[in-house]
């Protein structure tokens, strides 16, 4: 457990030295995302008090604002801080976690997720959400997973395991994390969501770059798992044009009135 844990720390501090390409590669989210939030928390996200936790370089919290929320971003990187001021100056962001949030009791409508809540430790993160949620309030998780049902997909998944045996760990599901709402009181619903985005084989390895499998290595250890991928993907799609399908898994759990 102690080692799994240091993995991860050092995964996630990694995401700095990596937060241009993050900013420039990582999918956003398709158009029935929050429409689908407020069908399943009841509510609408105008007007609401929403913080974006793990908000990385404001991606979601960029779209949360459009959709007429009062959002600020939460963020414990100083890299990733730094790429969503110079993108997004006029949101307000906090520097803190997910296990610790700087914010008073009752203060918070939603809590949003957007690809960070495997990052937080359930036990602590739970409890933290509920006591800053206010009545009524929910917490929103969410994850953007390659459609594992094309066979290029599952090619791409055994190669990244066979070069990145020690790193690599697929998606494997949710269920562990968002399995600890219910028991915490929560009423608990999902929602999934298919989409896609047409990209670049450049695009595709930029994206790459900045997940937490690739993102702790140097330039040089990099390298031949981008250089490889790139062959794969060129194969795949000679054009240079990627058909990235996605499965947006949601998750929204509840707090009582």
């Amino acid at each position: 457990m102690a080692e799994d844990q240091d993995y991860r720390a050092a995964a996630a501090r990694s995401f700095g030295a990596v937060a241009d390409e993050y900013h420039r590669a990582r999918p956003g989210y398709p158009d029935g995302l929050f429409d689908a939030v407020e069908r399943l928390w009841g509510r609408g996200l105008r007007g609401s008090r929403v913080l974006d936790v793990g908000a990385g370089t404001g991606i979601a919290t960029r779209l949360l604002a459009a959709r007429g929320a009062d959002v600020v971003a939460v963020e414990p990187s100083a890299g990733m801080a730094a790429r969503f001021v110079a993108s997004s100056p006029a949101l307000p962001l906090v520097r803190g976690t997910g296990d610790d949030l700087p914010f008073r009791d009752d203060s918070a409508d939603l809590i949003t997720y957007a690809q960070a809540f495997h990052w937080t430790r359930p036990e602590r993160s739970v409890p933290e959400a509920v006591r800053v949620l206010r009545p009524g309030g929910a917490i929103a998780t969410w994850w953007n997973v390659l459609d594992e049902t094309l066979p290029w997909v599952r090619a791409r998944d055994r190669r990244l395991t066979a070069i990145l045996p020690a790193r690599y760990r697929g998606y494997g599901g949710i269920g562990g994390h968002t399995g600890h709402f219910a028991p915490a009181g929560l009423a608990v619903d999902r929602a999934v969501l298919r989409w896609e985005r047409r990209v670049t084989v450049d695009h595709v390895l930029t994206d790459l770059t900045s997940r937490s499998y690739l993102a702790p290595l140097s330039p040089e250890e990099r390298a031949p798992v981008l250089a490889a991928e790139r062959e794969a993907m060129l194969a795949e799609f000679p054009d240079g044009t990627v058909v990235e399908p996605y499965v947006l898994d949601l998750t929204v759990a509840t707090t009582g009135e």
